[in-house]
Formats: C-alpha cells, structure tokens, sequence
C-alpha cells in the first residue's frame, strides 16, 4: 500500500504518500472530503459541468445541515469566466469544488487559476480528478489543490473498485468511517495520524496492487505522452464526424484542448438508438443519455435526450478510430 502512495505521490507532486488515502472510487472520496470539511452555514462554490458525485452530496447537506451552494455557469465550450467566478465568493465561503474536465464536454478547467482565487478568499479548493487522474498532468502544488479526489479504474489504468483522495496537510477533515485502523488501538476515537485516520476497516490489498501498477505503467508511458495521444486520436474523430450530416458536437471546438472523449448528436436519432446500433452492429461501446451530469447538459442544451459519448483509452488504435468512424458515417446515412 505504500509503495501505491509512493507512485500516486510521484505522479500528483505530493511531498507526502501518507496525505494520501485510498477510498473505493472517486465517489466516496469526494463524499469524504465534502461532509468532512463543511459545516453547517458554510457556503460553497462549485460550476455547472460537476458530476451527481459532487452534486448530490452538496444538495444532501444544503437540505440536512443548511450549507449554501451556487453553481457557477460556464459556456457552452465548458469555458469559466472567471472574474464571474471570483464575484461568487462570499465571507462564508469555505470550499470551491471543481471538475478538472467535464466527463460530458471534455472541456479543462484552468486549476492554476481558480486556485489562487479560492485561496485568496480562504477557501478549500477540491478537485474532481476522475477525468484527468493519469491522462493529463496535475500538480497539486503548483495548481494550489487541497483536495484531490482521484478513481483508480479510468487514467490509472487499476482495477475498479479503487481510487483515493490526496489531502492537504493543512486540511483535516472529519473521517467518516470510524473502526478498527491497526493503530493507536487503545484510544476511544479514531486515530489522528494519516492515512490510518482516514482507512477504517480492511484495505483492498489486491486492487490497490493493481492500481500500483496501472500508477507505474502511467509515469514510465508519460502522462503528458498519454495527452497527446489521446488528443490526436479525439481530434481525428472530431474532424470526420464533423463532415457527416446532422451530426452536432458538443464541448470545446476542434483543435482546442479536451480529453480524450467526444460527445455528440445525431439529428432526429435517439442517443439510445445510436449507442444500441454501434453495440450490436459494430461492436463498439459508447455511453448514452445524461452521463451522472444533468448539469453539464443544462450546459451544453441537450437536457431534453442526453447525447452520445465515445471516449479512447491509452490503448486504443487509430485503426478503432476509424472503424468507429466507418460506422458513424454508415448509421448518419440511414
């Protein structure tokens, strides 16, 4: 298990493995970091291309304990104007919560920036890494990160059932399992030294192995290497779908910088339909309808059907590409 910090903390510039915690997926890593830092009559900020992942658990609190949230509105390229996200702050306002990139649009956010804005009004400043984690390069340092919740199964190329949350060494959170740690046994509460604090209960030792060498896979390929590549094969899909008919693309605009997914419409077709049709017809699996994102949709002016998304991994061809293209262009002409 450390030696899976280790390889996290290279890849993430932590100067220490041991602020970071594993958790089973980036879900229940951004609940440990959200009900664990937010008090009741905090204020917080988030924008509108988060996950239900960070939406639910803030709507939950905004009902059960009385936080206030506001949803900053970014452009239909998942582009923030960011004077009207330092208008947002408030005196009570205790965390800003941002998606790297939109796992509906693909669009990235400038961390750098909306960090130095979050720590210049006092605020956490978490990160939602579950579309970037090992496919585009993050240093929570120089992006003044506090809070970086990360899945195991996606970029890292680990198992699922895996994924952590790196944590500030000026941030303790509340944990929200208590139990059993291996450590300080005597002592009524939970233990205050890291990760032990924050890892009550058996640790999934065998994905966490996995995950380990998904971690070392990525840092001896090179995340910036993994970017680009990805990058080249999405701009390629972006530029044939582009050509066919009726076909609508959703996120930031060809030749600008996303992640490895495309999403998009086909006028006068289901999502559904398209996604069921390159499954069985082609063997090829996509995503349809709302992605966990009815926020990113509001965004992007698809709420009424969702949309479809096709996303390439490290090992994916050009070859695939095209095959998927080929397909695209046949289901189009239908």
């Amino acid at each position: 298990m450390f030696k899976a910090r280790q390889a996290l903390a290279t890849l993430f510039h932590v100067s220490n493995p041991n602020d970071i915690v594993f958790t089973s997926n980036t879900t229940s890593a951004l609940n440990l970091a959200i009900k664990g830092w937010l008090k009741p009559g905090n204020h917080v900020i988030a924008t509108m291309v988060e996950h239900n992942s960070v939406r639910r658990p803030l709507e939950y609190l905004k009902r059960t304990i009385g936080i206030e949230v506001d949803y900053v509105a970014v452009n239909e390229y998942g582009q923030i104007d960011l004077d009207v996200l330092r208008n947002s702050f408030r005196p009570e306002t205790t965390l800003l919560v941002c998606s790297h990139s939109s796992n509906l649009l693909g669009s990235i956010m400038p961390l750098k920036e909306i960090g130095r804005l979050a720590h210049e009004h006092g605020a956490v400043f978490l990160v939602d890494a579950a579309q970037t984690a090992g496919t585009y390069p993050i240093d929570v340092a120089e992006m003044g990160i506090d809070l970086l919740a990360f899945p195991g199964h996606k970029g890292l190329l680990g198992p699922q059932g895996t994924g952590g949350l790196y944590i500030s060494p000026q941030v303790e959170l509340e944990p929200l399992l208590h139990g059993g740690t291996g450590s300080q046994s005597e002592v009524l509460e939970q233990p205050t030294v890291r990760p032990d604090r924050y890892e009550a209960g058996t640790a999934n030792i065998v994905g966490i192995a996995g995950l380990a060498a998904g971690v070392h896979a990525v840092l001896e390929y090179g995340v910036e290497q993994v970017y680009e590549r990805q990058r080249m094969l999405i701009q390629n899909m972006m530029k044939e779908l582009a050509g066919m008919p009726g076909i609508s693309l959703i996120g930031p605009r060809f030749g600008e910088p996303r992640t490895g997914l495309v999403s998009f419409n086909l006028e006068g077709r289901d999502a559904a339909e398209i996604a069921f049709l390159l499954d069985r017809e082609y063997g090829i699996a996509v995503r349809a309808g709302y992605h966990c994102t009815p926020l990113g949709h509001m965004t992007a002016g698809t709420s009424a059907g969702g949309a479809v998304r096709a996303s390439v991994g490290l090992d994916t061809t050009e070859e695939e590409v095209e095959t998927f293209v080929l397909a695209m262009r046949k289901i189009s002409a239908q």
